[in-house]
């Protein structure tokens, strides 16, 4: 027969590692699409190589969101938050006209 105290005893370290699990799952914001309005409006592309040079000449071959001071991504990461997108993940290989370089 299983007391309430021994129930009590199991239920809170289970409900705590689902908390634990749950927040760790949301934990990574979600990848930007290219058709996302604020993005859209940067002229974000998630391929740097096929942004449209005669529409933003801001542009310069090389620039890329991992070389940007905006990217909070770690060196070396495929994706990683951008200041200006709200935190969202963005391609590091992507590119937005507020392409600020890394000091």
């Amino acid at each position: 027969m299983t007391t309430r105290r021994q129930f009590v005893l199991h239920a809170i370290p289970a409900a705590a590692l689902a908390l634990t699990a749950s927040r760790a799952a949301f934990a990574q914001a979600a990848k930007i699409e290219e058709s996302d309005p604020a993005a859209a409006n940067l002229g974000y592309k998630h391929d740097a190589t096929k942004v449209d040079a005669k529409k933003y000449p801001t542009y310069a071959a090389g620039n890329n969101c991992s070389g940007c001071a905006l990217f909070q991504g770690k060196k070396g990461d495929a994706w990683g938050g951008c200041a200006v997108l709200g935190g969202k993940q963005v391609n590091a290989k992507g590119w937005c006209q507020v392409y600020a370089k890394k000091a």
